[in-house]
């Protein structure tokens, strides 16, 4: 099958199929995303005009018998931060749309009406744009609801809820998964929903039909790769068999479970927050652990159940109980769950909104521990209020309408669960990440590392995620480079060094940072806030102290060191 581009022009609302380049070949996921937009959009448009760029990129592997290979990347200039972003969600999408032989979708323009609203229904044999007009408001459970009943059961779903579609900056994409086709995968930070909404677009059906998987070049030898990197997974520690929420207790000893708007590192609702309650009440609730996409072997996702075993959520992960939960002091873990999923229904982003919140409650507007309340802001969300939309842009937004002083945020982005005053490494990849705070960009879970290994540190997990981002793997697989060049090598028929993608990771970096660098950023933009910086938590005091010039390293090469050929991706 020859690999196709799609292209989408919503300002005419035409559709074109052409050749995938050649010269994109090895390029999938972040890396495709970061090469189109640095390439086709001009940095300094405005993230919810007619000139943003918005890509659909499925990792490289996606769609082939790679285990846990089919993430989806979804990229723009982000309304958020106004520099570029990449955010990457599981589900089945990616991987129907690389077994339909695309390996991209860009989209282009607007409709001149804003009010229009249009799906884009994708085969292998056909992708033409359909009016949704009907569909408009719609909250995301109850969309997929709706195209399930006119799509065939082989089909799955790409969508915004009512936040995408009034463009505010926290608003995420959702996908559909695996087994019942619950819109609980986003692909979630930097406001992306907001830029589909932009487009018009409401939904992106992708029905795959009897499509097989993508064959490799090397049948026998991929096979081989697929099987042992299975067993060896499955025979190992599994450290993600519960998926992130069990990682409460660690946090809290790391003082990295913020409270209160991060004023405290620590959680009065740590033991009531720990996932370890979700595992437990599995047996008297139902529920489980289960893959969000076709040919997972991690099953990091939890489902959910209310009190009478009907289901409530799925994949209520520890960013989402820190954020949601501990940082606006809302110790109950069904009033979480609750949240976690009008986040979905609604189409923002957990770590984003919760931030929101906490920085509203923390000015005042609200008091910390008000889970009713925080719950009515949902609402107020998809209504479209003043509150909400306030509440909906985002952190930095409440920090402006309120005149707050303690807006933990980098680059505009709120400033996920791990916390840069303990853990300093992550600070420097918040500072010098070209898509703002984002844990996923480059996370080591060590408080130890000394002022003058932090840069390097940082950069070696920058440059493993950033490929693995753009292969497919999921990052709980924890791909080394040496894996991903094997996989690579035997799919593509083409021998690729872990070295080769050693420079893959490394060129998506500098297409990220040239990017921004078009749009106006400079190093005076890679730092952390003042918040950061002067409130100390923990037993140490401990605040955000590492000096600009070491910040700056980061961004400069270091040169390959064998600590980062043995790395694994972690996010």
């Amino acid at each position: 099958m020859t690999d196709k581009l799609i292209r989408v022009d919503m300002t005419n609302q035409a559709v074109t199929v052409e050749p995938f380049p050649a010269e994109w070949k090895l390029l999938g996921g972040r890396a495709l995303s970061g090469r189109i937009l640095l390439d086709e959009c001009d940095p300094t448009c405005d993230p919810l005009g007619p000139d943003n760029v918005f890509v659909l990129a499925p990792g490289a592997l996606a769609g082939s018998a790679a285990p846990t290979s089919g993430r989806i990347s979804v990229g723009a200039k982000s309304p958020l931060t106004k520099g570029i972003k990449e955010a990457n969600s599981g589900g089945n999408p990616g991987q129907h749309l690389t077994k339909c032989g695309y390996r991209a979708i860009v989209v282009k323009g607007q409709p001149s009406n804003p009010d229009a609203r249009f799906g884009l229904s994708v085969t292998a044999d056909e992708v033409k744009l359909v009016p949704a007009d009907d569909l408009k408001g719609m909250w995301n459970y109850a969309l997929c609801e709706s195209l399930a009943s006119i799509y065939a059961d082989s089909a799955s779903f790409i969508t915004i809820g009512p936040a995408g579609e009034q463009r505010l900056r926290g608003a995420s994409v959702a996908t559909t998964d695996q087994d019942n086709r619950h819109p609980a995968r986003h692909a979630a930070r930097g406001g992306l929903g907001a830029v589909m909404g932009s487009k018009g677009l409401k939904y992106v059906a992708v029905d795959p039909g009897k499509a097989r998987a993508r064959q490799p070049s090397n049948p026998k030898e991929f096979a081989q790769i697929c099987k042992k990197y299975t067993r060896d997974y499955l025979d190992g520690p599994q450290i993600f068999k519960h998926g992130t929420s069990t990682t409460v207790k660690a946090a809290q000893i790391l003082n990295t479970f913020p409270s209160k708007n991060r004023v405290e590192g620590q959680s009065a609702h740590a033991e009531t927050l720990d996932g370890a309650n979700i595992v437990a009440n599995f047996e008297r609730r139902g529920g489980g652990m289960h893959n969000c996409l076709t040919g997972c072997i991690v099953k990091c996702s939890n489902i959910v159940n209310d009190e009478d075993g009907n289901y409530k959520t799925s994949a209520l992960e520890f960013e989402t109980l820190t954020l949601l939960g501990a940082n606006c002091d809302i110790g109950n873990l069904d009033d979480v769950a609750d949240l976690d999923r009008l986040c979905d229904e609604v189409g923002v982003d957990t770590i984003e909104t919760g931030a929101a919140i906490a920085v509203y409650m923390d000015a005042g507007k609200m008091e910390f521990g008000d889970a009713e309340g925080a719950k009515r802001i949902l609402q107020e969300i998809a209504d479209g209020t003043e509150v909400g939309k306030i509440i909906g842009n985002g952190a930095a937004s409440v920090g402006e309408h309120t005149k707050h002083h303690r807006v933990p945020v980098c680059k505009g982005q709120a400033i996920p669960a791990w916390d840069p005053r303990t853990i300093k490494m992550v600070g420097v990849t918040y500072a010098t990440s070209a898509m703002g705070a984002d844990h996923t960009a480059g996370l080591v879970v060590n408080p130890g590392i000394p002022e003058d290994q932090l840069a390097i540190v940082s950069q070696e997990s920058q440059i493993i995620n950033a490929a693995c981002d753009s292969t497919g793997f999921c990052q709980f697989v924890q791909p080394t480079l040496q894996d991903m060049a094997d996989y690579y090598t035997h799919f593509f028929g083409e021998a690729v060094t872990k070295e080769d993608m050693a420079e893959q990771g490394w060129r998506v970096l500098e297409d990220e940072w040239e990017f921004n660098r078009r749009a106006g950023f400079t190093d005076a933009d890679d730092v952390l806030p003042a918040c950061m910086k002067e409130d100390a938590i923990g037993p140490g005091k401990a605040v955000f102290d590492v000096k600009p010039e070491s910040i700056k390293q980061a961004k400069i090469r270091q040169g390959n060191r064998p600590e980062l050929f043995a790395m694994k991706a972690v996010g």
